[in-house]
């Protein structure tokens, strides 16, 4: 079963995670991705939906036409895990293959 983050735990691994922040009044992380256009940013979604049902660990995401943003917390322990970070990391590898114009 997944443990949540200590503080410093969740502290390094945000140090690696490039473009991430803490969620304001929550144990949990986000980021937003923008792509090219409404298909490539519909094509990262449905192959981080692959991963995540792998995973067992589904993202509470948004989509507007080039831009997904994405919150990352793991609801059976009440805060971050370290599947939020494999995760993330997943997300990056992913989205940085299909060229991300810009993070916001």
């Amino acid at each position: 079963m997944e443990e949540k983050l200590t503080e410093d735990e969740r502290n390094d691994a945000l140090s690696f995670l490039v473009g991430w922040t803490l969620v304001e009044g929550r144990d949990a992380i986000t980021k937003s991705y923008k792509f090219a256009d409404f298909v490539v940013a519909f094509g990262f979604m449905t192959q981080i939906a692959l991963i995540a049902e792998s995973m067992n660990h589904h993202p509470e995401w948004s989509n507007v036409y080039s831009q997904v943003t994405v919150t990352l917390s793991t609801h059976d322990v009440g805060g971050l895990s370290a599947l939020d970070v494999k995760l993330a990391n997943k997300m990056d590898a992913v989205a940085s293959a299909l060229l991300v114009l810009e993070e916001t």
